[in-house]
């Protein structure tokens, strides 16, 4: 049998007729092409991986509550998790900016982040309540910082060795892949789970961090050519600067609304795991909601990937609208048939249907934000944009604070509405 070649690997996971077709890319880059898009393919698989691994809308709430953390620091979670990645950006990219192979900015933050989250398990086997608490998030902070550099350094280099039409394609390709690994290790924990083992919140720890050592490992061998760094200049004043962009250019502005109000997607997911863990199920909601996350990755990343190739703007419209209806749906049992919402089915079917949404406004904005510009300008808009949404994620985040006044599924309805806006809004976005 013959033995396939980096280039027939790449021919066959393409989606372009010519994958050889190399648009807004240098030509020293267009070279190496096919073993680029490999290699960036298995580093995002172990990232993405690793994120579902410790995904903060359900293995750090687990972990918490396993070691008698008061559910105030849960509240703070998602918005540090999110946040804490971007609201420095602006000064990252300054830094960043100043360097002509950015590929070393990944690689060290995938090292902090691993180191992260060992210091996370090491704290949850010596401590317990409000002092595990403050550690915990204490961590998390410094692990959502080095997620910022990673933001920003991932972002460029794709745009320097992947062509346009072909990005979001990887980025679903990574994402299917790891939510195949997510699924098997879900199932795999819900059968542990059968047999009287109740640390797998453990183990999906330690895994997570390792992937994160196998992510930065693969990400260095990235073939990076140097790239532009006028314009670097030192200073917080000239990276504040960058805000200027927010008037000045009317596409990118309107890009941020949408992509604010496309913020449903992720702040609503929280409460859906609320809601099921308040109907008193007999089975294992951190397997059942693990494995239910990586079917979905699996089965629309993919889709949504090529989607966005053809038109982000599209799939950002249409991941919008599932947000809304699937939450509208929720409120609607919850408000008028509670009862049904015991059906051992309905809440895993919803949140597998609101993840299936949740990749869409993943692939599709980041896909629109790559393919909106090149060189540093693009890194003007990734610091520009995640540093306002960062501001605006808290904002937001803490309307989940009321919870005291507003029942789960009121704020499921809150945060899905939120998506018809967010709909609307990309419809009127200019392609990319």
């Amino acid at each position: 049998m013959k033995k396939l070649s980096k280039e027939d690997i790449y021919q066959r996971l393409s989606n372009t007729e010519d994958a050889r077709a190399c648009k807004a890319i240098d030509e020293a880059a267009c070279k190496v092409v096919p073993g680029n898009f490999i290699t960036l393919l298995v580093s995002q698989l172990f990232s993405k991986f690793a994120d579902a691994l410790l995904n903060p809308k359900v293995t750090l709430p687990w972990l918490l509550h396993s070691i008698n953390v008061p559910s105030s620091f849960i509240a703070w979670l998602v918005p540090i998790r999110e946040s804490g990645s971007m609201l420095p950006q602006l000064a990252i990219a300054n830094v960043i900016r100043q360097l002509k192979v950015r590929k070393w900015v990944w690689v060290v933050g995938a090292i902090v982040q691993a180191l992260c989250i060992v210091a996370m398990l090491i704290t949850a086997l010596t401590l317990t309540g409000s002092s595990a608490g403050y550690a915990i998030l204490t961590l998390l902070v410094v692990f959502s910082l080095a997620r910022g550099f990673n933001s920003i350094a991932a972002k460029d280099v794709l745009g320097k060795v992947i062509p346009k039409q072909q990005r979001g394609n990887i980025s679903g390709l990574a994402a299917s892949f790891a939510g195949f690994a997510t699924l098997t290790f879900g199932l795999g924990l819900w059968y542990l789970q059968t047999l009287g083992y109740e640390n797998g919140v453990y183990v999906a720890l330690m895994l997570a961090a390792l992937m994160w050592i196998f992510a930065a490992l693969s990400y260095s061998r990235i073939k990076e050519y140097e790239g532009a760094t006028e314009g670097a200049k030192n200073g917080l004043l000239h990276a504040f600067k960058k805000l200027k962009l927010l008037y000045e250019d009317k596409q990118f502005a309107h890009f941020i609304v949408t992509r604010a109000l496309l913020l449903c997607s992720a702040l609503s997911a929280p409460f859906y795991i609320v809601l099921a863990s308040e109907q008193a199920f007999d089975f294992s909601l951190l397997a059942t909601f693990m494995a239910l996350s990586g079917l979905a990755s699996l089965v629309s990343a993919p889709i949504w990937g090529r989607l966005s190739d053809l038109s982000s703007r599209r799939v950002l419209i249409f991941a919008a609208m599932l947000v809304t209806l699937n939450g509208l749906a929720v409120y609607l049992i919850a408000h008028f048939s509670p009862a049904t919402l015991r059906e051992f089915w309905l809440l895993p079917l919803c949140y597998f249907l609101l993840t299936v949404a949740h990749q869409g406004v993943r692939l599709g904005r980041k896909t629109y934000l790559v393919d909106m510009a090149e060189g540093n300008k693009r890194t003007d808009y990734v610091s520009v944009s995640n540093t306002v949404i960062g501001l605006i994620l808290l904002a937001l985040g803490s309307v989940g604070l009321l919870n005291a006044y507003l029942s789960t599924a009121e704020l499921i309805l809150f945060y899905s509405v939120l998506g018809i806006a967010g709909a609307i809004s990309a419809w009127f976005l200019p392609d990319a």
